[in-house]
């Protein structure tokens, strides 16, 4: 006991010391949900100023009406087609609205890829009621949107916060024995530890110990920082969460052993977890939408674990629905492979350097 004890101080002050370790699990999730939050946190609900030029006198009497009825946040009227357009490019509006007596004419800027897709929607809808309108004629059937689910409908950056705390797990788990480990090897430090009465489980499991607490730590860090600073709201399910994290930190470090199995020097370990890591990150729905990608991709991220558990944590966060069979079994999952890999990993890796 005394033994452990001792381990787990060390690799406490290890952990402190690393500065690689420190960022990626602390740091890394906290920089990456301020940078998307400010930049993209509007972006299921984008700002919508449109501006208007009625050219025609007297017909486009509902005009105004019908766009002030549309969901747009600010309707302004402008003097011309010339400074309407300016404003435009300039991001003064959204877009823009031309109307000659004949012909509705939208105007958007080209730049501003991905919200004109939002911004032609309302457009068609400000057609279709201005078209109603001017017939004297009212919508035939109403529209009425249902979620289906258990979960409230929720923001594009609820989505995201659980899956950036699932990269940082994987993050955590893949250096923390491929990085670690190697490096300990190379400064000769794992030598000297494995010719005192110590057990390469021991070692392993002070290492583990420490990871879990850590990552189980920033895990509430990073949610806290985007409850205060983005409004974000969360239903946290606390006994699935603090079964998760453990349970994939565990399966992550499981993958990182596999790593320090194959892989002996530390930065060759490094760059193998980076491009591991990156590959998931973009494959499994963390920034990007699995619905978006082609077929034979989403085919594949079906086999990532970065995938699963970044849908297991939006279940355990309220996020998003799923069946309590299939998040257990994710558990199970992870939970197996890092208790199947860690015999292996302290019979094989865990052993003196050989000259």
């Amino acid at each position: 006991m005394r033994t452990f004890a001792a381990l787990l101080r060390s690799e406490s002050v290890l952990f402190l010391r690393d500065k690689a370790a420190f960022f990626f699990t602390f740091l890394f999730p906290l920089i990456f949900i301020l940078i998307f939050g400010f930049i993209m946190g509007d972006v299921d609900r984008p700002s919508a100023r449109l501006g208007f030029v009625e050219e025609t006198a007297g017909a486009g009497g509902p005009l105004r009406e019908v766009l002030e009825a549309s969901g747009v946040d600010a309707v302004l009227e402008f003097q011309n087609e010339a400074s309407l357009r300016d404003a435009v490019l300039a991001r003064g509006i959204e877009f823009a609205l031309l109307w000659e007596g004949d012909a509705l004419e939208f105007v958007y800027n080209p730049n501003r890829m991905q919200e004109n897709y939002a911004f032609q929607q309302i457009a068609d809808g400000i057609v279709d009621a201005f078209n109603l309108r001017s017939q004297g004629a009212q919508p035939v059937l109403p529209i009425e949107r249902i979620h289906v689910g258990t979960e409230a409908s929720t923001r594009w950056l609820n989505q995201m916060v659980p899956g950036i705390i699932a990269f940082s797990i994987l993050a955590s788990g893949l250096f923390a024995v491929s990085g670690h480990l190697t490096g300990m090897k190379e400064r000769g430090t794992l030598d000297r530890l494995l010719v005192t009465p110590m057990s390469p489980l021991a070692l392993l499991a002070a290492i583990g110990a420490v990871r879990l607490v850590i990552v189980y730590l920033s895990t509430l860090v990073t949610l806290g920082v985007s409850v205060l600073i983005f409004q974000l709201s969360f239903r946290v399910d606390w006994l699935a969460y603090t079964v998760l994290i453990p349970a994939a930190t565990l399966g992550m470090m499981g993958f990182g052993t596999i790593i320090a199995l194959v892989v002996r020097r530390p930065s060759s370990a490094g760059n193998v977890a980076n491009i591991l890591a990156m590959v998931m990150m973009f494959l499994s729905g963390i920034y990007f939408p699995i619905e978006f990608m082609p077929r034979f991709l989403r085919t594949f991220s079906q086999v990532l674990p970065l995938r699963h558990l970044a849908e297991a944590l939006r279940f355990a966060t309220g996020v998003s629905d799923m069946s309590p069979m299939r998040f257990w079994i994710i558990v199970a999952c992870l939970f197996g492979l890092g208790l199947a890999l860690f015999p292996i990993l302290a019979r094989y890796a865990v052993r003196p350097q050989r000259s």
